[in-house]
């Protein structure tokens, strides 16, 4: 991979500690940048350019305050990926306001603070790049998913403004779709594990990679990523 784009620049991950958070944190450092990494929980792995951070994605003051420890470690920030997210799937008549409310507060509000926070110094850099790891079901609905899909169909509607008013400031706003992977995202999701059909987080965190590691005026708009064969192997 050409990571002429990659080496030396620092990237603020947000949910850094499982999943694609963790594996694109992983590859990022491999292939030469610093990561900031945002969470709730201290993620398994070290690096002499990885910064973990705590910080609620949800809350206005958690974000500011990562914010400035991030700009004390680099003043410069060439990537936000706002990757935290939370899901719960029931009959409609199962979701609770309070559950509802979650999942707008991390998977929708969370990205709205962590790219507030990020974008005075991306313009004034007038360079920058923002990636919302959004979800197939930002596209699709499906049963038992009405407030997954409506948080998703938010961002994505979040992700399309934000591109229209940050592009002539050279700012990329980039939206991922990735379907089913095979991460902790199931472990409290009835009725629905991880099994070996679904992507594998390190295949679609080197498809995000790509979509980062590219020139100033080009940019991957919004990508889908799903499956081939999406039903459990029998």
């Amino acid at each position: 991979m050409d990571t002429n784009f990659i080496v030396g620049q620092t990237a603020i991950i947000t949910g850094v500690s499982k999943g694609l958070g963790r594996e694109l944190a992983i590859q990022l450092l491999d292939l030469g940048a610093t990561v900031i990494g945002w969470g709730r929980t201290q993620p398994d792995y070290q690096h002499p350019h990885f910064f973990f951070i705590h910080c609620q994605v949800q809350n206005p003051e958690s974000v500011q305050q990562a914010w400035e420890k991030s700009q004390a470690i680099s003043p410069n920030i060439h990537f936000l990926i706002n990757n935290a997210g939370f899901g719960a799937f029931a009959p409609i008549e199962k979701i609770t306001p309070v559950v509802w409310q979650e999942m707008f507060d991390v998977n929708v509000k969370g990205a709205f603070l962590c790219s507030q926070a990020v974008v005075p110094q991306m313009k004034v850099q007038q360079s920058g790049h923002i990636l919302n790891i959004s979800s197939i079901a930002g596209r699709v609905g499906m049963p038992q998913g009405e407030a997954y899909n409506a948080s998703k169909f938010a961002l994505r509607g979040f992700s399309e403004s934000l591109f229209q008013e940050l592009r002539k400031d050279r700012i990329k706003v980039s939206t991922i779709y990735p379907g089913s992977i095979a991460t902790h995202f199931f472990d409290e999701i009835a009725g629905v594990d991880a099994h070996e059909n679904m992507m594998d987080a390190a295949t679609v965190a080197r498809s995000i990679i790509q979509i980062m590691d590219t020139p100033p005026n080009y940019l991957v708009r919004e990508i889908e990523m799903r499956p081939l064969i999406s039903k459990p192997p029998k």
